[in-house]
């Protein structure tokens, strides 16, 4: 009977989570990382062909197309935006038209982003139970449920975890991965061999980042060597006859998942042109020896794109970086989190810390799952040592694989309370109770701004000032844009947003415009700016201190200029020419780019040529200017 509440409870948990999360994205604008996305995985399904955003593995975008497919999505393969993408550069440029196209020009965008994002919704569920179930078997019935509650008030899965993105499969596909390793490591058999080399195919064709998962698997490894478990052999010869078939299992799971991948690869590239250097442009022949290589060539040329556009300028509590810092990610958990979910981590720690070095030593799992524990802890380390390392310092959803494993670690308070004396305990159950139940709380009060959360610790700063890009803004936020302009009756709408897609689709009757250089024929008007670009995209501290208005909670802003506007480097003004920023550090306004090409497909060679060319003028004025 408990096992049936338990079960009954977690679906409670789940449905609330589908109405928050699903709630909640129907009510938002595509997110510029979605409008490539959905275009590409559409066009996998339908051409078998992976020429669109390679820079990313295809299983989540193959997730999302598969209903678009199957309800017959239109897309126009014989249009300029399709044929101009056969090459590597020209289709990074033609993808983000190609989706725009998609979404807004041959179907309705309202119900191809709904179909694209429901099972995206539906794999954020499945991560959540199998939170739930991993959960259950570290701490019990109480042990899943209170991992699965954390899970689903998470404001960065409730916002995250619907759109077309490949944050939740990879978080998926790691968290199965590293509980499948404690259970190849404990048991190496065919069975588990396999569970395991399937979970890291998964998380490959996820996202490129799952090659952490490799440095993890290897630090978990070297652990038992320097702290043996418990079921390893005490002798010298058969410790290391123990450890050669352990060894023996991960390699030929690790072969296996790499045919996995290469199969994915090999058949949704099939239709693909042969475009691999001594193979293309030589006849028939030499292509058709050329398609076996085809899949190598198109993961690694994906992750060498990846690595090489990875480092971007850092934004944290009002300060730009040019590059990432060590401190990013571990203020953003504390910004991003809820203060229920930090205080259940705190009391957790507290109580296995009491329970580790006092009187009451013992174990915190089964005994049966310490392998699995010792996966989990210790790739939990290595995934935030790496994140805080890595020069990439952009959101709070490149952090979900560490977030799901905290969520993990929370499974086993429930013994840690039972553990403890009746006074104690007693005191212990009813903080955790009021803990998880505060999340959860917040979770339904915070709907369905879950993007622009900023904790109470924040201190009550501005968004703006505390963090940038989808940990304010992503684009989201343009329906509420619309519905202020329809109030206000505007028939301009100036908008300073902070994404590539054309915004007309939402706001028909706004217009690319830059916050800090408003032309006189502006003054007096509403315009709207993103978040993101009062202090990181864009320089306009300037412009708060005019009459505004908040919108969806802060991640965009409706302002009333004044009339007339204060000239440039003035009291009130906007800034100076040489003070003024490009929307992520680009040559060019890559807005006003996006809005040309997506009227304009046929100009995306031309526009790739002129922008390579400014490129390469930059470099040799910089080099000029440096001496190297």
């Amino acid at each position: 009977m408990r096992t049936r509440l338990a079960f009954a409870a977690a679906a409670v948990l789940l449905l609330t989570m589908f109405v928050l999360a699903g709630g909640a994205a129907l009510r938002e604008s595509v997110t510029p990382d979605e409008v490539a996305h959905i275009g590409a995985g559409l066009s996998y399904i339908q051409k078998l062909d992976l020429r669109f955003n390679d820079e990313h593995p295809p299983l989540a975008k193959l997730v999302a197309g598969l209903p678009l497919a199957i309800r017959g999505t239109r897309a126009d393969y014989s249009s300029p935006q399709w044929t101009v993408g056969a090459g590597f550069l020209p289709a990074f440029m033609a993808e983000w038209t190609f989706g725009d196209w998609v979404l807004g020009r041959w179907n309705n965008a309202e119900t191809t982003l709904l179909w694209a994002r429901l099972p995206m919704l539906l794999l954020t569920l499945l991560l959540g139970w199998v939170l739930f179930v991993l959960g259950r078997r570290l701490g019990g019935e109480w042990g899943g449920l209170l991992s699965l509650a954390a899970y689903t008030s998470m404001p960065a899965f409730l916002v995250f975890g619907p759109l077309v993105l490949t944050d939740v499969a990879i978080t998926l596909f790691a968290v199965l991965t590293l509980w499948t390793l404690g259970g190849l490591w404990r048991d190496p058999s065919p069975r588990n061999t396999r569970w395991f080399a399937l979970a890291l195919a998964g998380a490959l064709l996820s996202k490129f980042s799952a090659g952490v998962l490799f440095i993890a698997v290897l630090a978990f490894v070297l652990s038992t060597r320097r702290w043996p478990l418990a079921d390893q052999p005490a002798g010298k010869a058969p410790a290391r006859a123990w450890r050669k078939l352990r060894w023996r299992a991960l390699r030929k799971a690790t072969w296996l998942a790499a045919l996995l991948v290469y199969v994915v690869y090999f058949v949704f590239s099939w239709n693909q042109p042969v475009d691999i250097p001594g193979f293309a442009g030589h006849g028939p022949l030499l292509a058709l020896a050329g398609r076996p290589l085809m899949p190598p060539w198109l993961f690694l040329r994906g992750l060498g794109w990846m690595l090489l556009t990875s480092v971007r300028p850092s934004f944290l509590l009002g300060r730009i970086y040019p590059h990432g810092v060590w401190f990013y990610y571990p203020v953003l958990l504390v910004l991003k989190s809820l203060p229920g979910f930090l205080g259940l981590l705190a009391l957790t720690a507290a109580l296995g810390l009491w329970r580790r070095f006092g009187s009451r030593a013992a174990a915190i799992v089964p005994a049966g799952l310490a392998t699995h524990w010792r996966a989990i802890w210790v790739s939990l380390v290595v995934f935030t040592a790496v994140c805080m390392a890595g020069p990439m310092d952009i959101s709070i959803r490149h952090f979900t694989v560490p977030l799901a494993l905290l969520i993990l670690l929370l499974a086993p308070l429930p013994r840690l309370v039972e553990g403890c004396g009746r006074r104690l305990a007693i005191a212990a159950a009813v903080v955790a109770a009021l803990l998880a139940g505060s999340c959860l709380f917040t979770a339904v009060r915070l709907y369905p701004y879950y993007l622009q959360y900023a904790s109470p610790l924040g201190m009550g700063r501005p968004l703006y000032w505390l963090m940038s890009d989808s940990n304010v803004d992503w684009n989201q936020a343009l329906p509420e844009v619309e519905r202020f302009a329809r109030q206000h009756g505007l028939e301009d709408v100036p908008l300073d947003n902070y994404g590539f897609s054309d915004a007309r689709v939402t706001v028909p009757r706004s217009r690319v415009w830059d916050c800090q250089a408003p032309a006189d024929s502006d003054a007096g008007r509403w315009v709207f700016v993103s978040a993101n670009m009062i202090l990181d995209g864009h320089n306009c501290a300037w412009i708060m201190q005019h009459t505004h208005e908040p919108l969806a909670a802060g991640g965009m802003y409706a302002i009333r200029l004044p009339s007339p506007i204060p000239p440039a480097g003035a009291a009130g003004g906007p800034p100076l020419p040489a003070a003024r920023r490009i929307f992520l550090d680009f040559p060019m306004d890559m807005r006003v780019l996006d809005r040309e090409l997506t009227e304009h497909p046929e100009r995306i060679q031309k526009a790739l040529d002129d922008m390579m060319a400014s490129w390469q003028k930059t470099m040799e004025e910089r080099k000029r200017k440096t001496g190297r």
